[in-house]
Parts: structure tokens; C-alpha cells; sequence
């Protein structure tokens, strides 16, 4: 979870006291972002709550120096394009302020499923790739950039420097390996860590040892319960891939080749930044136009029974309800576009916050 910190109408950089105060938070490159993870876990009761005491326990250090949580996933109030270091002495944050400057400035959920087998993993991979941008519009919360409304619903995806610039969709865990080692040879990549994608796998040990699939395509979601339904979503799926691999997997189902799907894989994602639930995009399967917000209903009822006999159908009501009431970015561009300020928007959704963790909690 990384998350942005601030007033009620300015970006405030204190990452450093933060990763000082508490052991669970860890500097961003850029000052005014920290992050928290989240240790694994199969109950999604302990889930939320490994979620939620983090962020009210640092809520309460910020409520002490004035300074609250911001729930935008990009730099929403007005501000200027320096970037501000977190370590100065760190010389992978000095090739990334050199190399990309203030676009990474953003804050982001990173979704982690547990899966051991290899070939699973990699299908796993293949699939959620193709479907990255249903994810994205599910979570965008980012219309706002210094204080304007984008044309955007994930400015942050938008402006996120993807690393590598092309990203194939690997066949099997040997042709990633391959892939990494030429890359970092190359000078595409800095180190195992400068792979920023939509999805990654994920281990102990990249490239060699794995054990996750990493979707990191969302913006940050501050309702837990949304994030955990999205997260839910996410789980029901790789089930019911390895259930039917060989209709499912992209590298038998699909009738493009593994080349142009990551040109139809990259476009997808491109459009659900810019409309997120009302975006016209290309199904993996056929080519088929079709609506996002369509494609997901069609995917719930794909995955019906599977979550009935996980017994995890409780944990997708929040889905329905964004896609009856719309996500984050398209509440807050309406509530905009009636006469309500980017600060107005941003007070009303940290009370919203505050209220939703006191009712979990």
C-alpha cells in the first residue's frame, strides 16, 4: 500500500519521520509518499484488519502534526514539479529522480496472490495480463493533477513510466529469466527491482526463485472493502483459470499470437486509464470490441459458481455497486463538475475514510 501524505490542500513530504516512528513503513524515492505491506494471508477478515491498523495508527501520528492521509493516487493540489527526496544517499532514487523526475509521484495498491507451481504461475501471469485494465477501472481514483481536472481517470497509469517501454507475455518461467538478464545487461532495467508493468511475478529470489503473481496495474483504493473484493475478484479468477487451464490460458484460447496480444494487452490499459469503466476495449479471445463495464459483468457471471463453491461471493458485493454507481475518479469528476473543488473533494473523502475505518474497527 503506498500512500500520499498532506494538509487539506498541499502535498506534505515527512516519509522520513515515518519510516523512523513506525517499523512497518518504508520511504517512496519521493518525500511526500510512504509505503506498508501486508503480510500474507488466506482469511480476508485478517486481511482487512492488517490493512486497516496501519493506516489509522499513522492516521493518528499525522492528526498530531496537523497532516492527514490523501486518498488520490497522483499529486492532486497544486504543487511544483521538483522532486523531493526521500535519501539523498540512496543511489537508486538518484537514477530515478535523473531518469524520470516527478511522474512516478504517485501512489498505488500492489496486489499479491500466492501461487507455487510454476507453469499455474505463469498462465496466471499470461491471463491477469490480459485482463489488467478490467482492475484498473475497477480501482481508478486519480481524474485530479495539480489542482486540474484531467481527461483521465488514472492520470497515474497514464503518466507512470513503464518499465521496460515493451514487456512480452512470457511462455515460461525460462523465457522471463531470459528476458530479465537481457534487459538489466542491456540497460533497460537498473536492477530486479526496475520492472514496473501492470503485473509481475513476483519471489524470494528473481528472477530464479518465484512464488507470486504481482498485479500492480491499481490505483490506491482507500475503501478496504472494495480492495478486498477487487483482490477477491483477482483470487476467483487464477482458481477458475487453473480449473480449465487450456480454455482459459491466453496461449491456447487466444487466436492472437503472444506478439500481438501485448499490443491489444498495452492499448486495453491505455483506454482504461483514460475512461476506466466506460472504455472500449479489445477482448483478448477475439478481437471483439466490448465495454468495460460489460466485460466485467460478463466475468462475474463466468465466475458465479466458482465463487459460490468458494463461498466467496459475499466478498464481491462491493464490485456491483461501483459498477452501478461508478469508481472513485468518476464520482469525484461528477462531483466536480457540479461546482465542488479539488480540496472540497479531497476533505469529504478523508471523512469518508475516517468513517468507514471506524465502522470496521
Amino acid at each position: 500500500m503506498e500512500l500520499f501524505t498532506g494538509t487539506s490542500n498541499n502535498h506534505v513530504g515527512v516519509s522520513q519521520d515515518i519510516e523512523k516512528t513506525f517499523s512497518n513503513f518504508v520511504k517512496e524515492p519521493d518525500n511526500r509518499n510512504v509505503e506498508y505491506i501486508t503480510n500474507p494471508e488466506k482469511d480476508y477478515k485478517l486481511c482487512s484488519k492488517n490493512l486497516l491498523e496501519p493506516r489509522v495508527n499513522l492516521r493518528k501520528w499525522l492528526k498530531s502534526r496537523d497532516l492527514t492521509i490523501i486518498p488520490s493516487s497522483t499529486l492532486c493540489f497544486k504543487h511544483n514539479n521538483q522532486f523531493q527526496r526521500s535519501d539523498k544517499n540512496n543511489d537508486y532514487h538518484q537514477f530515478i529522480q535523473d531518469n524520470y523526475g516527478i511522474s512516478i509521484a504517485t501512489s498505488s495498491v500492489h496486489i499479491n496472490i500466492g501461487i507455487d507451481n510454476l507453469d499455474e504461475l505463469f498462465a496466471a501471469i499470461r491471463l491477469v495480463r490480459c485482463e489488467a485494465s478490467l482492475y484498473l477501472s475497477l480501482s481508478a481514483s486519480s481524474p485530479f493533477l495539480n489542482n486540474k481536472l484531467t481527461n483521465n481517470h488514472s492520470q497515474r497509469w497514464i503518466q507512470f513510466p513503464k518499465t521496460p517501454n515493451k514487456v512480452p507475455i512470457f511462455k515460461n518461467h525460462d523465457s522471463y529469466i531470459t528476458w530479465i538478464e537481457e534487459n538489466i545487461n542491456n540497460g533497460n532495467m537498473k536492477n530486479i527491482r526496475h520492472f514496473w508493468s501492470s503485473i509481475r511475478p513476483n519471489g524470494p529470489k528473481r528472477p530464479h526463485v518465484l512464488d507470486r503473481l504481482e498485479l500492480r496495474i491499481c490505483d490506491y483504493v482507500s475503501d478496504v472493502d472494495l480492495l478486498l473484493a477487487i483482490t477477491a475478484l483477482l483470487e476467483i479468477r487464477v482458481i477458475h483459470l487453473f480449473e480449465n487451464l487450456k480454455n482459459i490460458d491466453p496461449l491456447h484460447s487466444s487466436q492472437f499470437s503472444m506478439d500481438q496480444l501485448t499490443k491489444i494487452c498495452d492499448q486495453n490499459e491505455i483506454k482504461a486509464a483514460q475512461k476506466s469503466l466506460d472504455a472500449e476495449l479489445i477482448h483478448w479471445r477475439d478481437g471483439k470490441k466490448v465495454n468495460c463495464r460489460e466485460w466485467i459483468e460478463n466475468l462475474l457471471v463466468d465466475l458465479s459458481s466458482t465463487a459460490e463453491k468458494l463461498n466467496m461471493n459475499y466478498l464481491l458485493k462491493p464490485i456491483y455497486k461501483v459498477l452501478e454507481e461508478g469508481n472513485q475518479s468518476m464520482r469525484w469528476i461528477k462531483q466536480y463538475k457540479e461546482g465542488a473543488s479539488i480540496e472540497d473533494i479531497m476533505q469529504y473523502a478523508v471523512l469518508d475514510m475516517i468513517k468507514r475505518e471506524e465502522e470496521i474497527i
